[in-house]
């Protein structure tokens, strides 16, 4: 009897595009970009390298198309509402969307070939920044700006080495054990004062830097400018 995920049992589902790239979603969650190869996919997926091709073109491909279903699953803002609580939400979305992905965080902006999902996703975030008031430019600026803070905000996260509430103590503690804390005294003030302190995530630190952001960008929109309509 075939056990449920075996090489065999996976030849009978038929294989087609959708299975091909959320097969190499698996690898790249799993084991990193740099794991994903045309007979790593292959073996993943229970078939021999050759039958990949019927489905797709090459590997620049699959990036593409791996890149696409990432921001399909971002967010989109919504055009009627609230210029600043639309992107809020955008922002966080992506931000929880990277933390499952984090091979993705270098290639979001990297494909020449853009997927449907990457273009609505694009354009939904112009046409809210658009209607809030920015000009074209302002809104380049400010596309840019938060694009920037998120991908380095998830970037930063997915490095640090303790994740989620009240997890930095042993890595804190150990750190400052290695050096005298008469010598570095703004460390330790930061890390006994702040840090260890209960309920500590430094999660938090994404909606107090992304408000910063926005605060600046409200005062840019000029002022009694009528919003943008399509």
């Amino acid at each position: 009897m075939l056990k449920p995920g075996s090489s065999k049992d996976k030849k009978r589902i038929p294989l087609n595009r959708e299975r091909v790239l959320q097969g190499a979603i698996a690898i790249a969650d799993t084991a990193g970009i740099g794991a994903l190869t045309i007979r790593s996919l292959a073996q993943e997926l229970g078939v021999k390298p050759m039958a990949i091709y019927y489905h797709v073109a090459n590997k620049d491909e699959i990036l593409d198309g791996i890149v696409d279903l990432v921001f399909a699953e971002i967010e989109l803002p919504e055009a009627n509402g609230d210029w600043r609580s639309e992107l809020v939400r955008r922002a966080s979305s992506a931000r929880r969307a990277l933390s499952r992905h984090h091979w993705a965080i270098g290639l979001m902006e990297s494909r020449k070939s853009p997927g449907p999902a990457t273009l609505r996703h694009h354009d939904a975030v112009l046409g809210t920044l658009r209607g809030a008031g920015f000009t074209v430019e302002m809104t380049a600026h400010a596309y840019a700006l938060l694009d920037s803070y998120v991908y380095g905000f998830a970037l930063q996260e997915a490095a640090l080495p303790f994740k989620g509430p009240d997890t930095a103590a042993d890595v804190t503690d150990s750190i400052m054990q290695q050096f005298p804390t008469d010598k570095y005294p703004h460390l330790v003030e930061m890390a006994t004062e702040f840090i260890l302190q209960p309920g500590y995530d430094f999660g938090d630190e994404f909606e107090f830097g992304l408000n910063v952001i926005l605060d600046a960008l409200t005062r840019s929109i000029p002022a009694h400018r009528p919003a943008h309509t399509s």
